[in-house]
């Protein structure tokens, strides 16, 4: 299962829109269904940034039960795959730890970070089903969709700064290698046991490592190896 776990890992890293179901208060437990765009901690959690006001929050202050759905905004969505994530969502204590990292995803959400009434919600997960097309069907346990312990919580922002201050041309040239993208301005947002995130000329661009790191020097001889087959190809 422990392939199949990084497959899902993979799909919802690479697909961070959400459809986020919780029991409605308001409506008697009937099932409540909204969009939530969401990221994912280094321990594989998802997180969203929502407001008290918000109907969804309501339901999960009054019952922590809920899913989220990843998946592909594509024509044909059910082709595409999808995986769902069930579990338990509570509240953060703080912003400030999660926040750096959930704005470098999603700027657009700055506008209101700041507000009083927003909070993060990190959902615990207890169940995973994920479909990877027709005949692909799968339940998968938390523990075996959970990327492996790492460091990489406090050695990211590190990474990221040399990275963007010293590797441009290579982040240039794995954009142009993986994704046949011609970047100008790029920047590396984030990266995880699975992979790392650029934002090319304002897309967002899912680079995948061909297996799970765990660490600043494991990334780092992953992002070299990367760097050779653009080379390589050149």
């Amino acid at each position: 299962m422990h392939d199949l776990g990084l497959e899902a890992r993979q799909f919802v890293r690479a697909h961070p829109n959400g459809v986020l179901s919780t029991l409605s208060k308001r409506l008697g437990g009937f099932p409540f269904g909204s969009i939530a765009p969401f990221m994912l901690d280094h321990a594989g959690r998802s997180v969203i940034l929502i407001s008290t006001l918000a109907e969804h929050t309501k339901n999960l202050d009054a019952d922590p039960r809920c899913s989220l759905i990843a998946h592909p905004c594509a024509q044909d969505a059910q082709a595409a795959g999808r995986v769902t994530l069930v579990g338990h969502a509570s509240r953060l204590a703080e912003k400030d730890a999660m926040g750096p990292r959930y704005l470098r995803y999603l700027p657009e959400a700055e506008g209101y970070f700041g507000m009083h009434d927003f909070f993060f919600y990190r959902l615990e997960i207890e169940a995973v089903r994920f479909i990877g097309g027709f005949g692909k069907i799968h339940w998968i346990a938390p523990a075996d969709f959970a990327p492996p312990a790492n460091d990489l919580d406090a050695s990211e922002p590190g990474i990221l700064a040399h990275m963007n201050a010293d590797h441009v041309d290579n982040l240039r040239a794995y954009c142009a290698h993986v994704h046949g993208v011609q970047a100008q301005e790029v920047a590396m947002i984030g990266v995880d046991t699975d992979g790392f995130d650029v934002r090319a000329d304002g897309r967002l661009l899912r680079f995948a490592f061909t297996q799970p790191v765990r660490n600043a020097g494991e990334v780092r001889q992953a992002l070299v190896d990367l760097a050779h087959q653009c080379r390589q190809q050149a």
